[in-house]
C-alpha cells in the first residue's frame, strides 16, 4: 500500500526545502571573496573555487588548476559521506 497522505506531504515539504537550499547555494557560488597577505592574491568564488591566485606579481595558472582540483575531490568525498548522512537521518 502507498504513502499515507501526510508522509507524501512531508516529502514535498523537505524536497521544497532542499530545492530552495540549492538555490541559496547558487546565490552564494557567484559571489567573489578577495584575500591579500603581501604578495599573494587570491579570489575564490563562494563555491570554493579559486578564480585567481597571483604569487609576486605572477598569475599562477597551474598551482590554480591542481588546488581547484584537489578542492573538487575533496568536495566529491565530503558530499558523498553527507548524502549517506542525509539518508541515516531523514530514513531514506
Amino acid at each position: 500500500m502507498g504513502m499515507p497522505f501526510s508522509g507524501l506531504m512531508n516529502r514535498k515539504n523537505q524536497l521544497s526545502k532542499i530545492m530552495k537550499l540549492r538555490g541559496e547555494q547558487k546565490k552564494l557560488a557567484q559571489q567573489t571573496i578577495s584575500y591579500q597577505d603581501g604578495d599573494i592574491e587570491i579570489e575564490v568564488s563562494g563555491d570554493f573555487k579559486i578564480k585567481k591566485l597571483v604569487v609576486n606579481g605572477q598569475e599562477e595558472k597551474r598551482l590554480q588548476k591542481a588546488l581547484n582540483e584537489a578542492l573538487k575531490r575533496a568536495q566529491k568525498v565530503v558530499a558523498k559521506q553527507s548524502q549517506a548522512l542525509l539518508g541515516e537521518l531523514l530514513g531514506m
